[in-house]
C-alpha cells in the first residue's frame, strides 16, 4: 500500500472538504493530510513519493493565501521521483477568464522541478473562457466548481480517484 501525502490550503472550507472526501475515497491507501495553513513544515513533501495537492483560485487567478506563502518552499524539493495528482477549486462563472489558474501555477512549479503529474481531467462540461490550468485541451488535475456545479462534485471526485489510484502503488 502506497503512502500518500495530501497537501491542501483552504480559506472557506471547500478545499478542506474535498481533501477529506478524497482521503475517505482512498481508503485502501495510507493518506496523511496536511493543511498548509497549519504551519506545515517546508520540507514535509520530501517524505512522500506520492502526493495529492489541492488549491483554490482566488480573485483574478491568484493562489489561496496559504499556498501563496508556501509556494517558494517547492523550490527546495526535488520532485523528479514523485508522482503528483492535482485538484483545484474555482468559480467558472464569476471568474471565467482565470478559472483554476492557481492549479496552473502549481503545475508549472512542480513540473519545472521534475514531477510526474497524473490525473489530467477533461474540460468538457465546464463554461469558462480561459485557464492557465489547461494543457493539451485538459485540465492539469481534477476541476471542481463548488459555487456553480457542486451537484457534480461527488461523481467527479469518485471518477478521478478511480483514475489516479493505479498510479499510487508502492
Amino acid at each position: 500500500m502506497a503512502k500518500i501525502g495530501l497537501f491542501y490550503a483552504s480559506s472557506t472550507g471547500n478545499t478542506e472538504d474535498v481533501a477529506k472526501t478524497l482521503k475517505a475515497k482512498l481508503d485502501t491507501h495510507d493518506v496523511d493530510m496536511f493543511n498548509l495553513g497549519d504551519d506545515c513544515d517546508e520540507k514535509a513533501m520530501d517524505d512522500y513519493t506520492y502526493l495529492i495537492l489541492g488549491a483554490s483560485t482566488w480573485g483574478e487567478g491568484d493562489l489561496q493565501d496559504d499556498w501563496e506563502d508556501y509556494l517558494p518552499n517547492l523550490d527546495g524539493i526535488d520532485f523528479s521521483d514523485k508522482t503528483v495528482a492535482l485538484f483545484g477549486l474555482g468559480d467558472q462563472e464569476e471568474y471565467c477568464d482565470n478559472f483554476l489558474d492557481a492549479l496552473g501555477t502549481i503545475y508549472d512549479k512542480i513540473t519545472e522541478k521534475g514531477a510526474n503529474v497524473v490525473g489530467f481531467w477533461p474540460t468538457e462540461g465546464y463554461e469558462h473562457d480561459e485557464s492557465t490550468a489547461i494543457r493539451n485541451d485538459e485540465f492539469v488535475g481534477l476541476a471542481l466548481d463548488e459555487d456553480n456545479q457542486d451537484d457534480l462534485s461527488e461523481e467527479r471526485i469518485s471518477e478521478w480517484v478511480n483514475q489516479i489510484t493505479p498510479y499510487f502503488v508502492a
